[in-house]
């Protein structure tokens, strides 16, 4: 494989960007970085008086952390990401489930939870299928803002290398990354331009949330990875848009 494939990553601008770029640039493809979510902290902690505290991302516990929480009950972590951070921050991981979305977490919980206090600590664009899952199980749930997810002024050079047909491959870490995809296309006015330049490439995203949500706005997405994993996303999609693959 030679640099020319072009992948753009939307991770936040920390470790999660400067982790992905590496991963890209250790698959042979040059990355286009262009983080399309910026962490607005709110200042709230997670109840403490829960049956079960659900987080849901590493952002999540470091918050959580940082607010003094200590946790009641059963502590649930959405994934290894999740429960790794928890580990490090000091706290017990009870239950991660097999699979790592809000539905596996439903799946995990639905015969246990009825009548308990579940507590669901995440960002301000969290999935409700978590917190109706929870409720249709029974549960009596609370949802705890810790973060905003906000789109970064500067970004955008994504859009640009699309609508120029200079990208070959896409990875759509969550619905939030593509509607910011598509804001900063339309903010430089090239948003038909951009969705066009996508599907001359290879577009992954990381469950079938975000598909439906790309599809629903004219984005074809070509690979959805078994785990939603960014790694497995990753490779799959670099593999697909290599040179390579298509000779």
């Amino acid at each position: 494989m030679t640099q020319e494939t072009r992948v753009a990553v939307f991770r936040p601008d920390d470790e999660r960007l400067s982790e992905a770029v590496e991963l890209l640039e250790s698959l042979g493809a040059d990355p286009v970085a262009d983080p399309m979510l910026a962490v607005e902290p709110t200042g709230a902690g997670p109840r403490e008086d829960a049956d079960y505290t659900v987080l849901t991302s590493k952002t999540g516990v470091e918050l959580a952390r940082a607010e003094g929480w200590e946790p009641s009950g059963t502590t649930c972590a959405i994934g290894n990401r999740t429960a790794r951070a928890l580990r490090e921050a000091g706290y017990e991981v009870d239950l991660v489930p097999e699979e790592f979305s809000s539905t596996g977490l439903v799946r995990a919980l639905e015969g246990e939870v009825g009548g308990a206090r579940v507590e669901v600590a995440r960002s301000d664009h969290g999935s409700p299928v978590l917190t109706d899952g929870l409720n249709d199980a029974g549960a009596y749930v609370h949802e705890t803002v810790l973060y905003e997810l906000v789109r970064p002024p500067e970004s955008g050079v994504s859009a640009e290398r699309a609508a120029a047909g200079e990208l070959e491959g896409a990875l759509f870490t969550s619905s939030l990354t593509v509607e910011h995809f598509l804001a900063a296309a339309a903010e430089r006015g090239l948003r038909e331009e951009a969705v066009a330049g996508l599907s001359s490439g290879i577009v992954g995203a990381i469950g079938e949330p975000t598909r439906v949500t790309a599809e629903r706005e004219g984005i074809a997405v070509d690979v959805v990875p078994d785990a939603a994993s960014f790694d497995e996303l990753a490779c799959d999609v670099v593999e697909r848009a290599a040179p390579s693959h298509h000779e």
